[in-house]
């Protein structure tokens, strides 16, 4: 995984680590991101990801390419990973992800 933020234990925490939990969720930076690459030359690619669950909603954003020439999806969900279907566009393409639910 790409982001490892602090995350509270199960019974809380001091009211500083709270707040530093909260105020960074409301800035926007939740651990809800990662990337991962499609390769030359497939058509599916498998990311291993224990956020992600059989309900999960996946977003993609190119990263330095447009993506929407492999025209990826979600082929299939599971608890702790995911399948993405794309078509070969012939080169390494890098995308990121977010993950909610």
């Amino acid at each position: 995984m790409a982001n490892q933020f602090r995350t509270l234990p199960p019974m809380g925490g001091t009211p500083r680590e709270v707040a530093e939990i909260v105020n960074r969720t409301v800035d926007g930076k939740l651990n809800s991101t990662g990337s991962f690459t499609i390769s030359s030359g497939t058509t599916t690619t498998t990311v291993e990801d224990q956020r992600a669950g059989v309900d999960s909603v996946i977003l993609f954003s190119g990263l330095g390419h447009d993506i929407s020439h492999t025209h990826p999806w979600i082929s299939s969900r599971a608890n702790g990973s995911f399948v993405v279907g794309h078509q070969n566009h012939g080169h390494d393409m890098d995308v990121a992800y977010v993950i909610i639910g």
